[in-house]
């Protein structure tokens, strides 16, 4: 931005009123010149007779952002000489808030930098308050991730989320859609892990009456329902080899055809792909197309493991303890939370949220201790029983000495696990190598019989 104007900032104020979120003026020395109407009802009053320093009111910091490990815009500006963004934690009245800096110079007629105006908008996916609906954190690792997905949210790139199982892949992909322009359409989800090549078909693209034995209806596919908002694919690395080809179509043209009918249907949608596992070595092996590799990996994201995020521990165990309970109030000691923080959680969010549930339910009071702590976290690491017996196998693949389907055996391996696992159903699945969700579809879908 080019203005007339001498070393005066006087008319500035009345400036930042044409923009429609919060704004400051500030100096070359950090130091805030004036503020918008905006600003004071989201964030409070600021006096400026003392000339406060920008890092002083949005950190409570004594030096510039930079020097505390955070990034500084206004440094980067100041060395560019164009916009910068950053995504900050501000404080206010109510606490701190996830908020998107945008850095704009303003530079004289004569082209020499003399201010910077700074917009602040609010993140409201993301909250480094305990909050049951919003992503919760306030780690480096986790406002770099956030920071991507504010970036990616406003366009209608395709999306691939990157790391451990437990990592909270579902709730980023519902976070990308929610901040989206689709958002007032649906997010419809398929769990690809553990499909067949027919029902990965059918259940993607839809069929008709008659497609095939047992489809006595006619059935919407997801991609249809997806239609103006967004198609979550979760695992897609589990996607079969020999169905790559028909998606890929799909993210190409936007046309699919129901199972059994030759009639071809449109449909929009961003595309949002969730994987653990790593793509580019199964497109090595052979394993993934390389084609549709391309096509979903638009705009990566890696979500942290939680061991990369210990400073977001406290918050993330205050919110789940909320949600696992929300009539009772817990809270753990000092002790407790020192031996999460040394627990390396190889399940992520997914294996605090039950450990915490376990500690729930061994606890009398609303305080958690550590030795009850630490009794969950031991039950969570079980010892590797054997399961590769001779009386396993045979029970799961043979009855009378005499070899039996695949449904069927399938249908006693996970029998056995059950019982062995005392229907531990999370370390089941940890054997099996297969999601909790697929799991539980496998147990509810089994019509084998046990004998």
């Amino acid at each position: 931005m080019v203005v007339s104007c001498n070393d005066s900032f006087e008319g500035f104020a009345d400036m930042l009123e044409g923009y429609d979120c919060p704004a400051l003026l500030v100096s070359l020395d950090y130091q805030i010149l004036a503020i918008n109407q905006s600003y004071t009802a989201q964030f409070g009053e600021v006096f400026l007779h003392n000339r406060p320093h920008c890092f002083e009111i949005s950190h409570g910091a004594s030096v510039p952002c930079d020097q505390v490990g955070e990034s500084c815009p206004l440094l980067t500006s100041l060395h560019s000489g164009r916009k910068e963004r950053a995504l900050h934690v501000h404080q206010t009245p109510h606490g701190q808030v996830h908020v998107d800096v945008q850095i704009v110079p303003i530079h004289n007629l004569q082209g020499q930098l003399r201010f910077f105006v700074e917009l602040l908008r609010a993140i409201p996916v993301a909250n480094t308050m305990s909050n049951a609906q919003a992503l919760v954190g306030s780690s480096h690792a986790f406002n770099h991730m956030l920071e991507q997905i504010v970036r990616v949210s406003h366009s209608d790139a395709s999306v691939l989320l990157l790391g451990e199982s437990g990592t909270g892949k579902e709730l980023v992909a519902h976070t990308i859609h929610k901040s989206s322009s689709r958002a007032n359409h649906s997010l419809v989800t398929l769990e690809c892990a553990g499909l067949t090549d027919s029902l990965f078909e059918s259940e993607l693209f839809g069929h008709v009456k008659g497609a095939f034995t047992g489809a006595n209806s006619n059935r919407t596919g997801l991609v249809e329902l997806a239609h103006e908002g967004t198609l979550f694919l979760d695992e897609i690395g589990d996607v079969p080899l020999s169905m790559q080809v028909k998606l890929l179509r799909l993210i190409e043209t936007g046309s699919f055809r129901a199972v059994g009918c030759s009639t071809i249907k449109h449909t929009n949608f961003r595309l949002i792909c969730a994987t653990h596992k790593n793509i580019e070595q199964m497109v090595k092996a052979g394993e993934f197309r390389q084609d549709l590799y391309y096509r979903i990996n638009v705009f990566p994201i890696y979500l942290p493991p939680l061991r990369e995020r210990v400073d977001d521990l406290h918050l993330l165990i205050k919110t789940l303890l909320q949600r696992i309970d929300q009539q009772k109030e817990y809270h753990l000691t000092d002790e407790a939370l020192n031996a999460l923080k040394r627990y390396t959680f190889p399940g992520n969010i997914r294996e605090l949220s039950n450990i915490l549930n376990r500690a729930v339910i061994l606890t009398d009071t609303n305080l958690i201790e550590q030795h009850t702590i630490e009794k969950c976290i031991h039950i969570n690491q079980r010892p590797n029983w054997p399961i590769a017996t001779d009386f396993a196998q045979s029970n799961a693949m043979t009855i009378d000495g005499n070899w039996v389907d695949l449904k069927t055996a399938q249908a006693r391996y996970l029998s056995n696990l059950m019982n062995f696992y005392h229907h531990d159903k999370e370390h089941v699945a940890k054997v099996a190598g297969i999601s909790l969700r697929s799991l539980y579809r496998k147990l509810n879908g089994l019509t084998a019989k046990i004998e």
